[in-house]
């Protein structure tokens, strides 16, 4: 049954931004300042590397923009790669992608929440063990049945973050806790921090990693009214919201705070809450956790279900084709969802949580996340149709250098975790391969050809 693919547009402005921020603005925010604080030393370095890190955040949002624009369709990433690389390069990131990395993520995320959903509700042992099934179950069932259904949630839960967060800076300093002394004199070291390049490139990986999340967008551009407009308003905005809620909220807690009493993430934590709203400080700052976590647990369910549908779209040879992959390139003929991929995307991430592997698909993955990051942005060098945009070529060279940058740092500190990460997404070839022996691939689409 075909699609009207108008009918699909579903998402405005508003839910296509809340996916660019949703992501971002996730646990990291709670525990990654803390660190970055500890280890710099002083406020105003912690600032120097937020701003560093939104400038090539906004870069690299300027690049999505444009390709998103240029292929308003379901498939992000896998959909530029293809086009600027070919299909084994685009298959390697959306095996990656839907098969390895954001299974593992959705998984941490769940299991992460529990402690905090414990702090607002006492839960049963029996029942906290099994929170984090009946979480991806459920988000699972939200996206199965319907777009407007899931994005509605997400919308909602992403937007309502933003007065949260900005509540939670503004009492800091309404309630007389946030002061001055406490990040004065900006910039100075405090004792105790690590040595200056070691954390200005903790700090720099740290931060990378807390923005991550923000090129979401472009994996539902096929689902979004009038894409031209509302991504370029996505992603720029998305991008300055996240950058100004990471700002105001790392000066509150470094003014609620001092650096020097900052002896772990968790503890930071608990210690700001209690200070701030003391004995119900914990069951605040959990309501916060939470709400953030569910928001870009959102996001994920959404988005990466369509990298899903648009790689076997592809490699199936359209919607008619038989075999594995293009049970993944249909649409439910009633939700107009890609169902199987979303079933696909949850029964791997319970697969992950049931394994215990998450955390260690993290470590493993991150440095051939950034590679592809830096890979999709290149794409816009081999488009046929030249760009023409004032940030154009600034903008994807100030993006591959930094992402280069970060690729290195990834490499020298954890070359053992960077190298078997690659080569855990070069197995996607021989499973590719396999798929083409069998006739999964068609030949008719068996070529790619670079275009805009």
């Amino acid at each position: 049954m075909e699609v009207d693919p108008q009918s699909r547009r579903q998402m405005g402005v508003w839910a296509a931004t809340a996916v660019v921020t949703g992501e971002a603005i996730s646990l990291g925010i709670f525990l990654t300042p803390a660190g970055m604080a500890r280890s710099l030393g002083s406020p105003a370095l912690l600032a120097a590397v937020w701003c560093g890190m939104a400038l090539l955040t906004l870069a690299g949002a300027l690049c999505f923009t444009e390709l998103a624009v240029r292929n308003p369709h379901d498939g992000g990433e896998y959909l530029y790669l293809r086009r600027g690389f070919g299909r084994r390069v685009a298959f390697l990131y959306g095996w990656m992608a839907a098969v390895v990395m954001y299974p593992g993520v959705a998984a941490a995320l769940t299991v992460g929440t529990v402690p905090y959903i414990q702090a607002l509700v006492s839960v049963p042992s029996p029942i906290a063990k099994a929170l984090p099934p009946l979480i991806l179950i459920t988000l699972g069932a939200l996206n199965y049945f319907g777009t407007r259904l899931s994005s509605g949630v997400m919308t909602v839960l992403n937007w309502l973050k933003v007065p949260v967060l900005a509540a939670l800076v503004g009492w800091a300093f309404i309630s007389g806790h946030a002061t001055m002394a406490n990040v004065m004199p900006l910039s100075v070291r405090r004792p105790g921090s690590d040595p200056l390049i070691d954390a200005i490139a903790g700090a720099t990986i740290s931060a990378f990693f807390c923005f991550g999340g923000w090129w979401e967008a472009g994996k539902i551009a096929g689902e979004v009214r009038n894409p031209s407009r509302n991504l370029a308003v996505a992603f720029s905005g998305g991008v300055l919201i996240v950058t100004a809620i990471y700002l105001l909220l790392s000066f509150a807690f470094v003014a609620v705070v001092r650096v020097e009493q900052i002896q772990s993430n968790t503890a930071f934590v608990a210690l700001f809450g209690q200070t701030l709203f003391g004995a119900a400080g914990g069951r605040v700052l959990a309501m916060c956790v939470v709400l953030c976590v569910f928001g870009g647990l959102m996001v994920l369910c959404m988005a990466v279900p369509r990298v899903t549908y648009a790689l076997a779209l592809s490699e199936a040879g359209g919607t008619n084709q038989t075999g594995a992959l293009a049970t993944f390139a249909r649409l439910h003929p009633r939700f107009n969802t890609p169902a199987n991929a979303v079933l696909l995307q949850t029964g791997m991430a319970l697969l992950v949580l049931m394994l215990g592997a998450f955390d260690r698909i993290l470590a493993f993955i991150i440095f051939s996340a950034v590679v592809f990051l830096a890979l999709t942005v290149a794409t816009l060098f081999r488009s046929i149709t030249p760009v023409r945009r004032w940030w154009y070529p600034s903008a994807p060279i100030v993006f591959i250098a930094g992402s280069g940058l970060l690729a290195v740092m990834l490499l020298m500190h954890s070359p053992g975790s960077a190298l078997l990460g690659a080569g855990i997404v070069l197995c996607g070839l021989p499973v590719r391969w396999v798929l083409t022996r069998r006739g999964e691939v068609s030949p008719a689409v068996a070529a790619d050809t670079i275009s805009s």
